[in-house]
């Protein structure tokens, strides 16, 4: 139907009975208006629809207000066809049109709008100007507008404005906008200002309008215009957004700069909601939440935003902004629930016979949710046991998913004996995230069949029971109730067997067919068996008779009757020494039988008689785990053993103990230890030994055992000669070379001692050995051993170190000693060849005795004269062998007489024996006496040796390890140095 608004009261609408198709005037067929009746009024009788006394404004309706077309704005309507004494009820829905009329008058946002052109722009030039709104929509909205004659102007020049002109354009969105034109020149200068009149005016007969001053400013030039990055800007805001929150950024570029480059962001075309609702930031074009925005008020917010730069005049771009308003799901659903038909429905209450047919129609119930979409759809449902359901009341497909109606229908026979009152309770709820929910409740009061069977509060009653019980003994009671009456709600108790078990449950256990007490006749153990189930029914005695059942699952709780027992009795583990403490040894294995708190196990370490374990080891709990506090020695202790001890939590506790037998494996952690010789100690060799003989013995200890303690011995310094070698297992040092006089004097063997262990470990000792004779002098030898510690290592000590030092001295002095000769003989030629010259001169006589040569001899007396060797064997001695026929120095410092003695002036030379024979070999030990400082290579005890891994140290005097403290030495040289 369609319907103009302000129209009085009484206005015929339409005759729904005609328009239906149903014929009245018999009174069996009668018509009921269940809404819309604020507006709207329907006779009972005729179906004469009509309006009420209550004005109609199509601009007031609330599901008008947005609406930009006319056909959408309407009223909706239901009527009710009742027939013959409500035998049946159909419902049909209706709708009003609301046209609109011509009630509003177009304004403009001012009375006074300030337009600004810059000078110098060509004639056709065109400006937007504001837009007027009109709440009347189509042919009574904005129809047009006019350019009036400028405020003081006279005759027919004054009609029209020179300058300007108007022209109005259709946008793409339907509206009307008016454009201002230039048509002349504009000179700021000249004039700077013009007030026009613009008048609007709307299409309704007869019709409306307004107008206001158009003031135009006529600025400097700025010539580029701001431009949007868009022409339209969409977005979504979720409604009840808070204020503030931001919804986009519109910007706008201006290729000028300075003042006519400055944007600002205004409203344009907006409606007095959208200033309300919205904030424009004029600076940054931020658009944002200014209040809160309900949907279900404002569906879509469609304005414009103009940006104009701050020049003189500015210069300005429009963009539509098109916001849509997301619906959140923020309203609950309604229930409403009425009346239908001739069933009374008053204040909640609806009165229904008891022999109501099944499936009849008791009362309508309508819901809806104000949100859209799945916010807005809605499901309905009554909750409870009752014998009511819903049903759609009609099954359309162009009902509105958020706006629903149902006939709440009887879905079972009603008993007034059983239940008398029904309290109907509806829920509708929506699928929005998270969903909201609503409830009604309608109290269904009936009249009174043994139609309810007993019920059991519980599906499946699980009871917990002791094992060790005593036969007889109440295990639980199971109760059901029936909502009958009467002998319909006398209950009698019975067990069987449950649907997952065959089992009969009689066998052990008992019911009170009266009471419900059930019995255990039997001991139960836990350990064989923690869970019984079996099912009990509960039967009324009404007939026929109904019954219903509950399943009893009865768990058997543990006692603490078993106790702790370990996997082993006696637990073996083997560990090597050095472990770090609190390191993992073992682990043992222990379990009850028992469980939960009975079942809970602490373990302790249990001194033992001896308590060689006492603090040692420690024991977690949860694993078994056994620790050590400290670090194995084998060589201190060999096995430990010890007793752990399990202990449950249960009242009283129960406890078992097991032996743990730990054996510490050897690792190579002890270098071997040098027992003999020491350091200090040497050996007397005479030079006559024959080969093979055992100088000394080296004797080793090594703590480890196994390989870790088998021992190497070898000769790794002190051997250049290759005198010596050691036998490897035995540590035996024996004689392998022929003793010779550079031999003679202190030879210090540099012994080391291995072990088998990987990584091997090492010592070093010292064998000193004293080739000579006789020990005329111990307190010299041992001396020479003293200096010998402090030597170091990679410098041999073996043997007469002047030995080759005085055989260089003497090819020294012979060399000398025939330097002096040739240079004699040289002289004597000399002489002897200007001899024969002067001698050439006097010429040679014949018979005439010569005088005697130069190199004749002169006469000695007999006496004088060297005797000559009448064999022919013994010659002259030979010329230098007085020199290297050195003896040895005389006690006390005194020198020796002749050449010999002389030559011995040199330092180091009269200590050594004639090479062509004399007395026998002196005593050696005094050849080492010398003023030459220490080496700057100082040996120190103690100190481990370089490069070397596990090197054992010992204590030096008078242990057996020396490592040198200055550069790196090579214990193997061969080299034989100056020993001083």
């Amino acid at each position: 139907y369609r319907l103009a608004e302000e129209g009085p009261a009484d206005i015929r609408i339409g005759n729904v009975a005609s328009d239906l198709g149903i014929v009245t005037g018999s009174g069996e067929v009668t018509f009921s208006l269940e809404s819309g009746s604020d507006y709207l009024k329907i006779d009972n009788m005729t179906g004469e629809l009509s309006t009420t006394e209550r004005r109609i404004d199509r601009e007031k309706l609330p599901q008008c207000q947005m609406i930009f077309d006319e056909n959408e704005c309407f009223l909706d309507f239901e009527v009710s066809v009742i027939g013959p004494s409500q035998s049946w009820v159909d419902l049909f829905e209706g709708r009003v049109i609301i046209l609109d009329i011509n009630d509003n008058t177009p304004t403009f946002p001012s009375p006074v709008l300030t337009l600004t052109v810059e000078e110098n722009r060509p004639v056709g030039t065109l400006y937007l100007l504001p837009t007027a709104t009109d709440r009347d929509f189509g042919r009574n909205g904005i129809e047009r507008y006019e350019l009036l004659q400028e405020p003081g102007g006279d005759g027919e020049a004054a009609a029209r404005s020179s300058v300007f002109e108007l022209q109005v354009a259709d946008t793409l969105d339907g509206e009307k906008q008016p454009q201002l034109i230039v048509k002349g020149a504009l000179d700021r200068e000249q004039r700077d200002s013009y007030e026009l009149s613009l008048r609007v005016r709307d299409g309704g007969d007869p019709a409306r309008s307004s107008q206001a001053i158009l003031r135009v400013l006529i600025t400097d030039v700025n010539d580029n215009s701001p431009r949007f990055e868009k022409s339209v800007y969409e977005a979504d805001l979720a409604e009840n957004s808070s204020p503030g929150t931001p919804i986009l950024q519109l910007r706008a570029t201006d290729l000028d700069v300075g003042v006519n480059g400055q944007i600002e962001y205004v409203f344009g075309a907006a409606t007095e909601s959208v200033r309300r609702l919205l904030r424009l930031d004029e600076t940054s074009g931020w658009l944002s939440v200014l209040h809160r925005i309900d949907r279900e008020e404002v569906n879509q917010l469609r304005f414009t935003v103009m940006a104009r730069d701050r020049g003189q005049p500015p210069k300005t771009d429009k963009a539509t902004v098109v916001l849509n308003i997301r619906d959140e799901n923020d309203n609950v659903p309604t229930i409403d629930i009425r009346k239908i038909g001739r069933i009374p429905l008053r204040d909640g209450v609806a009165s229904v016979a008891e022999d109501v047919l099944v499936d009849t129609p008791i009362a309508l119930v309508q819901v809806s949710d104000r949100d859209q979409g799945e916010n807005g759809v809605v499901t309905c449902t009554v909750v409870g046991d009752v014998p009511f359901q819903l049903k759609p009341a009609s099954e359309g497909e162009g009902e509105p998913q958020n706006k629903r109606k149902y006939f709440l229908h009887t879905s079972a026979p009603l008993d007034y004996e059983a239940v008398r009152d029904y309290n109907v309770v509806i829920v509708a709820v929506d699928s929005g995230s998270p969903s909201l929910s609503s409830n009604n409740s309608l109290l269904v009061r009936v009249g009174d069949t043994n139609d309810n069977p007993p019920v059991f509060s519980q599906a499946v009653l699980e009871v917990s029971f002791p094992e060790n019980n005593l036969p007889g003994e109440r295990v639980a009671t199971v109760v059901a109730t029936d909502a009958d009456s009467g002998k319909n709600a006398e209950i009698t108790y019975s067990l069987e067997a449950s649907p997952l078990s065959s089992e009969s449950p009689s066998s052990i256990f008992s019911i009170d067919p009266d009471s419900g007490d059930v019995s255990v006749q039997a001991v139960l153990d836990r350990e064989q068996r923690d869970t019984y189930e079996f099912q009990v029914t509960a039967r009324d005695k009404g007939v026929p008779s109904l019954q219903g059942s509950t399943t009893v699952v009865v768990r058997v709780a543990d006692r603490n009757d078993n106790e702790p027992r370990f996997m082993q009795d006696v637990f073996t583990f083997y560990v090597k020494e050095n472990l770090q403490p609190n390191s993992p040894v073992g682990m043992v294995t222990v379990m009850d039988f028992d469980k939960g708190r009975n079942a809970e196990l602490s373990l302790s370490i249990q001194p033992s008689d001896h308590d060689q374990a006492a603090g040692v080891f420690s024991i977690e709990n949860d694993t078994g785990t056994i620790f050590s506090t400290v670090s194995f020695d084998r060589e201190q202790q060999t096995s430990y053993t010890f007793k752990v001890k399990a202990v449950d939590g249960g009242e009283p506790p129960r406890s078992a103990t097991a032996t743990v037998s730990l054996f510490v494996m050897d690792e190579n952690d002890n270098a071997p230890t040098v027992t003999f010789p020491s350091n200090s100690s040497y050996t007397v060799l005479p030079p006559s030994s024959n080969m093979r003989t055992v100088v000394a013995t080296v004797v080793a200890t090594d703590a480890d055992t196994g390989l870790n303690a088998d021992l190497n011995y070898s000769i790794v310094g002190g051997n250049p000669f290759k005198l010596f070698e050691i036998d490897p297992a035995s540590g035996v040092v024996s004689l392998v070379g022929k003793l010779a006089p550079k031999h003679y004097g202190l030879h210090r063997l540099v012994v080391q001692v291995n072990d088998s262990g990987q990584p091997p470990q090492s010592t070093t000792a010292l064998l000193h050995v004293f080739v000579n004779e006789s020990l005329s002098n111990a307190t010299v030898v041992e001396s020479q051993v003293a200096r010998s510690l402090h030597t170091p290592l990679a410098q041999d000590i073996a043997g007469d170190p002047s030995y080759e030092l005085s055989k260089q001295r003497l090819s020294i002095v012979i060399g000398v000693v025939a330097g002096i000769m040739t240079v004699i003989l040289l002289i004597l030629v000399v002489v002897m060849a200007r001899y024969c010259r002067s001698k050439g001169k006097h010429g040679y006589e014949a018979g005439k005795k010569d005088h005697e040569d130069f190199f004749t001899p002169q006469q000695h007396d007999k006496a004088k004269k060297p005797k000559k060797d009448k064999k022919g064997k013994k010659g002259k001695q030979p010329l230098y062998s007085s020199i290297v026929t050195v003896e040895a120095s005389k006690p006390n410092g005194q020198r020796y007489d002749s050449v010999n003695e002389k030559l011995s002036d040199s330092p180091g030379m009269g200590r050594y024996r004639s090479v062509n024979g004399g007395p026998g070999s002196p005593d050696l030990a005094r050849h080492y006496k010398s003023s030459s400082p220490l080496p700057t290579v100082q040996l120190h005890p103690q100190s481990p040796t370089a490069g070397k891994k596990h090197q054992a140290v010992q204590d030096l005097p008078p242990a057996n390890t020396f490592v040198g403290a200055g550069d790196n030495i090579s214990i193997g040289s061969d080299h034989c140095s100056e020993y001083s």
